[in-house]
């Protein structure tokens, strides 16, 4: 059985789905001081609209179009996921509108991606989609530009002490990390104990536990088959040479019913290998 994992959920989109923690989120990021989460008009993507691009926050406020993404592991095709993020999102809201006639306005977009895996990274870093392009260019026609923050606790970009839902989602995961590390028999379930008992997230993980244990969960089991998947496809391509080695990797994946976009994220390569890979099967 293959596992599906192409419609994207996660304990940060659950978060961000409140509008309360979503304004908070972008005050934090703008300097701003919105007070009133009702001002946000929530776009996200819902999975009964395309089952591979699915982002886990968009939302408009003032003109602006803000397009959010949790990462876990570094995915460096992030430019190219947000392209495709904003072009369907457009597509939606322009949908009755004559792209012909006169002059349109569209919000202002924004790309902001949250990053918590376990691999160092910079506190804060730009991810151009121009560095994705075939050939270089020193002023290219099109261009899309995501602002990473690491919201690991020692990160020092500020973002975690402006924001405290951002805050508390991370030291959420951090519990669960560490209760993972001690061999906790269920150490989502005891992360949110000791959460609620230290009242953070106290609100959210009352009212929503079970489907946070469940989210997780399937995220935690999916994450631990893909990196023995991607290592074992790695170790018999290794008597072939890097290259051959990468093209093998990618096959067995995509031979596994693993998606493009899936493989890129796992093993951090460019999403133009994985389809020429896929065009020649």
């Amino acid at each position: 059985m293959v596992e599906n994992r192409e419609v994207k959920s996660d304990v940060f989109s659950m978060l961000m789905e409140d509008k309360k923690n979503a304004l908070e989120v972008y005050n934090a990021l703008n300097g701003s001081d919105y007070s009133d989460p009702e001002l946000i008009e929530m776009v996200t993507l819902e999975k009964g609209i395309s089952l591979t691009i699915r982002n886990d926050a968009a939302f408009i406020l003032d003109a602006n179009i803000n397009i959010y993404e949790h990462q876990s592991t570094y995915n460096p095709n992030m430019p190219l996921r947000a392209f495709l993020y904003l072009a369907s999102t457009l597509k939606l809201m322009l949908k009755n509108k004559d792209l012909f006639g006169a002059k349109l306005t569209i919000p202002t977009p924004h790309f902001v991606v949250f990053y918590n895996g376990t691999k160092n990274r910079p506190n804060k870093e730009v991810m151009l989609l121009s560095d994705l392009f075939s050939h270089k260019e020193c002023s290219p026609e099109l261009e899309l530009k995501c602002t990473v923050f690491n919201i690991n606790s020692g990160s020092d970009n500020g973002i975690l002490d402006k924001c405290m839902v951002l805050n508390e989602y991370t030291r959420f995961i951090e519990k669960v990390r560490y209760y993972e590390s001690i061999n906790d028999e269920s150490p989502i379930s005891t992360a949110i104990d000791w959460c609620i008992e230290n009242h953070i997230l106290e609100e959210f993980l009352r009212g929503r536990g079970q489907e946070v244990i469940k989210v997780m969960t399937l995220d935690m089991t999916f994450e631990h088959r893909m990196e023995i998947r991607c290592q074992e496809a790695l170790e018999e391509g290794r008597q072939e040479g890097i290259a051959e080695e990468r093209i093998n990797c990618i096959r067995k994946m995509l031979v596994s019913g693993i998606t493009p976009e899936r493989i890129a994220e796992i093993c951090s390569y460019p999403m133009q290998e994985i389809l020429e890979v896929k065009s020649k099967m």
